[in-house]
C-alpha cells in the first residue's frame, strides 16, 4: 500500500515480467533493459513488494498495437531480425530503425511486454481494481505512428491512455524525463480530452521539439504545456517551477486520472543528461496534490522507483532476525513466479474490459 497526504491507503500494482532483462540494445548502447530487473531487485530487498501486487503481463498482440500504429510499421517491427537486416535496408530508413533505435533479437517481443504491461495497468485502473499502476518498462514516449525515435519503437503510454479514455473523458499526461514527450503530445495533440504537460530540456537538444509556443491544434489547442528548462537546473529551481504549474493545471483541467512519465535521464550523472536533478525532483512529482489520482507511474527513456510517502513507512534497518525474514518472503515470491503463482493480466480480460457498458 501507499499512502495519500491525507494519510489514506492507496492501492498499487505493479507490472513485471522476468525476462525484460534479457532484452540487449547492443554493445555501448545507453537504453539497458537488465536495469529493469535491477530495479526489482531493488523492490524485493528493501520489501517493497509487500506495499503493492505484483502482476505478469500478458504479450500486446499486433493486432492491439495497430489500434494507433500503422499496420506497415508493426508488420516491420515483427519482422526485422539482426539476421535478415540487409533485406529491409528501405524499410529501416522509412522507420527510422537502425542507430538509436537499433535492431536486435526478440524486438517485437520486447515491445509487446512493455505495452502490454501498461494497458494491463490502464484495465485495472478503468475496473477501480487499483489507485495507482507501475510498470517499470513503459515510459516509451518518443515512438511515432509510424516511426520508431530515441530507443522507442512502441508508445506503450499512448496504448494506455487510449484505454484510459473508454471510462474517463479527461485525462493528464505529465512527463518530466529530459526530452521532451513529443510522441505522446503528437498522438493527442488534436483533443481536449487530454492534456500534456511536459518538463525537458528545449533548443539543439533530441528531439528539437517542445518549444514553450507548441500548445496543440484544433479542439487541443491549449492542451499541450511545454515549459523547457536550461542546463544544470536543480531540485530547489524544479519545485518551484513545477508545483505551481501542476497545481494550475489540475486546478483548471480537473482530470479524473494522471499519467507521468517518469524518466530518470533527467538525474544528475545520466550519460545523456545536463540537468543537476537528484531522486528529488522525482518525489516532488509523486507526492504532489495530483497524486491521489495518480494512475500511471510510466518508465521513461530509464525509470527511476516512485515511491509514495508510504514507502518511508518501510524499514531499511532491520535486524538480524527481521533481515533473514525478509529473505524467506523473498525466496517465496520467487518461488511462486516460478510456479506460476502470481496473478496475470490476460487478453481476456482486457477484452472483457473493453466491452463494458
Amino acid at each position: 500500500m501507499a499512502y495519500s497526504q491525507g494519510g489514506s491507503k492507496k492501492k498499487v500494482c505493479y507490472y513485471y515480467d522476468g525476462d525484460i532483462g534479457n532484452y540487449y540494445y547492443g554493445q555501448g548502447h545507453p537504453m539497458k533493459p537488465h536495469r529493469i530487473p535491477m530495479t526489482h531487485n531493488l523492490l524485493l530487498n528493501y520489501g517493497l513488494y509487500r506495499k503493492m501486487e505484483i502482476y505478469r503481463p500478458h504479450k500486446a498482440t499486433a493486432e492491439e498495437m495497430t489500434k494507433y500504429h500503422s499496420d506497415e510499421y508493426i508488420k516491420f517491427l515483427r519482422s526485422i531480425r539482426p539476421d535478415n537486416m540487409s533485406e529491409y535496408g528501405k524499410q529501416m530508413q522509412r522507420f527510422n530503425v537502425g542507430e538509436d533505435c537499433s535492431v536486435f533479437d526478440a524486438l517485437f517481443e520486447f515491445c509487446q511486454l512493455s505495452t502490454g504491461s501498461s494497458v494491463a495497468g490502464a484495465v485495472k485502473l478503468n475496473r477501480q481494481q487499483t489507485d495507482m499502476a507501475v510498470n517499470w518498462a513503459g515510459g516509451l514516449h518518443h515512438a511515432k505512428k509510424s516511426e520508431a525515435s530515441g530507443f522507442c519503437y512502441v508508445n506503450d503510454i499512448v496504448f494506455a491512455i487510449l484505454e484510459l479514455l473508454n471510462y474517463h473523458q479527461r485525462i493528464l499526461y505529465i512527463d518530466i524525463g529530459i526530452h521532451h514527450g513529443d510522441g505522446v503530445e503528437e498522438a493527442f495533440c488534436t483533443t481536449d480530452r487530454v492534456m500534456t504537460v511536459s518538463f525537458h530540456k528545449y533548443g539543439e537538444y533530441f528531439p528539437g521539439t517542445g518549444d514553450l509556443r507548441d500548445i496543440g491544434a484544433g479542439k487541443g489547442k491549449y492542451y499541450a504545456v511545454n515549459f523547457p528548462m536550461r542546463d544544470g537546473i536543480d531540485d530547489e529551481s524544479y519545485g518551484q517551477i513545477f508545483k505551481p504549474i501542476i497545481s494550475k493545471v489540475m486546478e483548471l483541467y480537473q482530470p479524473s486520472v494522471v499519467v507521468l512519465q517518469c524518466g530518470a535521464d533527467s538525474l544528475s550523472g545520466n550519460r545523456l543528461d545536463c540537468f543537476n536533478l537528484t531522486v528529488k525532483d522525482k518525489q516532488i512529482a509523486c507526492d504532489e496534490e495530483f497524486s491521489d489520482s495518480e494512475d500511471e507511474g510510466e518508465g521513461g527513456r530509464r525509470n527511476v522507483t516512485d515511491h509514495k510517502k508510504g514507502a518511508k513507512k518501510a524499514r531499511i534497518e532491520e535486524d538480524k532476525k527481521e533481515t533473514e525474514d525478509k529473505k524467506a518472503d523473498v525466496k517465496e515470491e520467487d518461488k511462486s513466479k516460478d510456479n506460476s503463482g502470481e496473478k496475470t493480466d490476460t487478453k481476456g480480460a482486457k477484452s472483457e474490459q473493453l466491452s463494458k457498458p
